[in-house]
């Protein structure tokens, strides 16, 4: 499975090798100055062929793009650990809360459908129960959920 790793994150064009392990992308994470999350070990351990795809902390990163911003070796830090993400979704590994969210938008179209007390918030600021999105356009979500189930989104939900 590690060599799998290391295919993904050169698919994301990051040469694991090429980290000078300076530790700027870990100082500049601002998730990592409030969670377990340091991207340089994570990177490192995928490196050195350890299985990262389970560990929680690979779903720390809210993939703002400061690290791979700073890195003075301009390197694609963020989209390899979206690309072991993928991997990980593949391989069955998702965290509940991921889960929970990926099934909203196979269901609404969205992470966070409105309720019927946020309807009754915006029509009391002038605004239409429902915002331009899939919710209120019916035949929308058909097409969201046509394409979400051609790409076989609803296995990457099944746990494994």
């Amino acid at each position: 499975m590690s060599e799998e790793i290391l295919n993904a994150l050169n698919a994301a064009g990051l040469d694991v090798l090429a980290c000078m392990h300076c530790g700027t992308c870990t100082g500049s994470c601002p998730s990592g100055r409030h969670t377990s999350l340091n991207t340089r070990r994570m990177l490192r351990a995928a490196r050195k062929n350890r299985n990262i795809l389970s560990d929680e902390r690979l779903w720390l990163c809210t993939t703002c793009y400061t690290c791979q911003e700073r890195c003075p070796r301009q390197l694609p830090i963020t989209d390899a650990l979206l690309e072991i993400r993928r991997l990980a979704v593949r391989k069955g590994f998702m965290l509940p809360e991921h889960r929970k969210v990926s099934e909203l938008v196979l269901k609404y179209g969205h992470a966070v459908p409105l309720n019927e007390e946020t309807q009754k918030k915006r029509e009391e600021l002038g605004l239409e129960p429902l915002p331009e999105t899939v919710r209120k356009y019916p035949e929308a979500l058909k097409e969201v959920q046509t394409l979400l189930r051609a790409c076989k989104f609803e296995k990457l939900l099944a746990e494994k």
